[in-house]
């Protein structure tokens, strides 16, 4: 009989949230859904590395169209079959596949569920809320063994929070800025507006108003930018609900329209699970209709909250996207060096630790008269106002971009790891960015800003080059510190600031002109060597 003899999925292990507690068995007739993720065709299997498509020069960039690379790179058609012939063993159904995402979103009852996959599920309410949850190993049959990567959301806790932070300080408004304002200080290219690209941005809650948006660009005098929402994994545009989240998606959007006015948003809506958040990205990074150049994530967790299969597969995700020539922009985190976790050991935050994303740190930065008057790390941790995260991974190995950027060992493990982050821009709320939210003007800071303001600027770069600069790390670490900002005053909780890359500004905040006129000088020279 086909499908009798199991193993456990590597890396699936799961153990109840701090503090949960299981309120209530599962009802074996709750629909779940669940997300499988498959291996790259073996003939053509690339190294889960950013370093798969490292940079040479503008002039020289062959990247993969999104039609080839999901024919080569994409899944086997026997291994959805397989998957399909799995499913229809277990009585579960197939609601969604995509050869190119290597993903089979398969749905069921619970009790076909968990025969399928060898596991018990239960209903637990715990410190980030409640969620349906499962303990130890997924198990798979063993002729699915060489194909299965990741089985994602029979488990649906809560994995990230956005990074964004309301300031509570009455002195917020005299010290804010427009994102205009912001763009200016940091002489983002003039006579561009991100016309021809489009902006991703990847959203877990919450949801935005078309009155709020035509209100705030209004006020601008930009006119309001075309905003699409995309539904994965049955998410939604949903403003009024949640308002923090409410305030991230108004963020998000905002700084990136008010940056790059000429650029279509599409906003990808998911749940705030494993499975939302890989599907989210997939389904961005590989749009064929829409076509995002740039993705932008201001959603985060501490990586090692992630199980090692759901953090290979957001691996593989933004892998591809460097491949096909998709910029990837994420926050940092708003936590300082500690990430929020309660251990009080030092963190850094996930999707920002994974190699192929270009990882956001914050700022305080003071205008006078549209000009810098001084930026510092943003650490506001004594008036419990967060601070930039930013650190050195334990799990990710540090990047041959990074060699000769000094990123220190893991101070606890001596591992050495991907530093984080690698650039920088205004992200303390006491000096942070005017938006409107459900129906109200307010100031958010945080480095949820920063994630948009960068995939902003990469707009404008990408409309000025006239092709996308894609996965642009190993560029920005070529031309180093003179085309940004070197921040070095300021500490994020244990990481100090110092000349060049640090562990809580990266390279720095960005001077855009000259960073544009440094990508066309590496342009250039590739054209006439």
């Amino acid at each position: 009989m086909p499908f009798e003899n199991r193993f456990a999925l590597a890396g699936s292990h799961r153990e109840p949230v701090p503090g949960a507690q299981l309120t209530r068995a599962i009802d074996e007739n709750e629909i779940v859904q669940a997300t499988v993720v498959l291996r790259r065709r073996a003939q053509t299997s690339l190294p889960g590395s950013a370093d798969s498509f490292a940079f040479s020069d503008p002039g020289t960039i062959n990247h993969h169209s999104r039609e080839d690379f999901g024919l080569v790179h994409g899944a086997a058609p026997q291994d959805v079959a397989a998957i399909e012939a799995f499913a229809h063993e277990f009585d579960l159904t197939v609601a969604e596949r995509s050869s190119a995402r290597r993903t089979v979103v398969l749905s069921g009852t619970a009790a076909n569920m968990q025969r399928a996959f060898g596991t018990s599920l239960a209903h637990y309410d715990s410190p980030v809320g409640s969620y349906r949850g499962r303990t130890g190993p997924v198990s798979i049959p063993t002729e699915l063994q060489p194909l299965v990567t990741a089985v994602l959301g029979l488990d649906n806790r809560p994995v990230a929070k956005p990074h964004s932070r309301v300031s509570r300080a009455s002195a917020a408004a005299a010290g804010s800025l427009t994102p205009p304002q912001v763009a200016a200080a940091y002489h983002f290219p003039a006579g561009v507006t991100g016309a021809g690209q489009t902006i991703a941005i990847i959203e877990l809650g919450g949801g935005y108003r078309s009155a709020d948006l035509n209100t705030y660009f209004k006020s601008l005098n930009l006119k309001t930018p075309v905003v699409l929402a995309v539904a994965v994994d049955g998410g939604a545009n949903k403003p009024g609900v949640d308002k923090n989240s409410d305030g991230e998606v108004m963020l998000d959007i905002e700084v990136a329209g008010a940056v790059a006015p000429g650029a279509r948003i599409v906003v990808y809506f998911a749940p705030n699970t494993d499975q939302g958040f890989h599907d989210a990205i997939t389904t961005a990074v590989h749009d064929s209709v829409n076509k995002p150049s740039v993705v932008s994530i201001s959603w985060g967790g501490p990586e090692d909250s992630w199980t090692q299969q759901a953090r290979d597969a957001m691996l593989a995700a933004v892998t591809d996207a460097a491949a096909i020539g998709v910029t990837v922009t994420a926050a940092a985190g708003d936590d300082g060096a500690t990430d929020g976790v309660s251990d009080k050991k030092l963190h850094v935050d996930l999707p920002a630790s994974l190699p192929p994303v270009l990882a956001c740190g914050g700022t305080q930065l003071k205008v006078s008269n549209g000009a810098i008057q001084s930026e510092t790390v943003w650490n506001e941790l004594a008036n419990n106002e967060g601070a930039t995260g930013g650190g050195v991974s334990k799990i990710f190995p540090i990047p041959s971009y990074q060699s000769a950027a000094g990123v220190p060992t893991h101070p606890e493990t001596q591992f050495a790891g991907r530093g984080v982050p690698d650039v920088a821009g205004n992200a303390d709320p006491v000096t942070g960015y005017v938006v409107r939210v459900d129906g109200k003007n307010t100031v958010i800071g945080g480095t949820s800003a920063v994630a948009p303001l960068w995939a902003g600027l990469i707009a404008l770069l990408n409309q000025q080059i006239g092709h996308a600069v894609g996965f642009v790390n190993p560029l920005l670490y070529q031309i180093g510190s003179g085309s940004f900002r070197d921040i070095t005053v300021g500490n994020n909780g244990h990481f100090a600031a110092g000349n060049q890359w640090d562990a809580c500004t990266g390279l720095g905040s960005p001077d855009g002109t000259a960073l544009l006129k440094a990508i066309q000088g590496k342009a250039a020279k590739s054209v006439t060597s």
